[in-house]
């Protein structure tokens, strides 16, 4: 099983503005710049807080968002408004220590279920596209207890007004 963050933040680390707005992203460009369908190829498993899967509701054609894999949604909500879409009301590292260790893993957004993977050493990947916006305040990728935490750099790459870091867990 391999775990990874996929997403993209602010060139001062938010991943949304204090409204969990994602506007600014929006405004700045899209996937088809970068190598996205590759990678969620690559995924089985998705994995998101319910403020992010907020966010994606209000997205046109929503129900071909994400049709290949199982798709989680941490909330303490019975049942969601979209089809695929499979509520948990549980611990996230719990959660995820139960799946199949032959399945990829995406942390789709949220520092609160990016937080305690972290402090678990749960994360194996980090793709981290940075956008040219600096919001001066919002919702940080980073949240996790305070303790080191060391990644390997992979590769960088450019994808319009995007930077791409990869990183893998030392």
């Amino acid at each position: 099983m391999s775990v990874f963050f996929y997403g993209c933040i602010t060139l001062d680390g938010y991943l949304a503005d204090r409204n969990h707005n994602l506007e600014w992203l929006y405004q700045t460009g899209d996937t088809e710049e970068t190598d996205y369908d590759s990678f969620y190829n690559s995924m089985d498993i998705t994995i998101m807080g319910k403020r992010t899967f907020n966010e994606i509701e209000k997205m046109d054609n929503i129900d071909t968002f994400y049709p290949t894999t199982k798709n989680y949604v941490f909330t303490h909500a019975k049942n969601l408004s979209i089809r695929g879409f499979i509520p948990v009301d549980s611990d996230v590292v719990e959660f995820v220590k139960q799946i199949e260790k032959d399945k990829n893993i995406w942390i789709v957004g949220g520092g609160t279920i990016v937080a305690p993977l972290l402090d678990h050493n749960m994360i194996d990947n980090m793709i981290i596209q940075i956008a040219p916006v600096i919001l001066g305040a919002g919702i940080p990728l980073f949240t996790q207890k305070e303790a080191l935490k060391r990644f390997d750099l992979q590769e960088v790459k450019q994808y319009g007004q995007f930077a791409e870091l990869i990183y893998s867990k030392l």
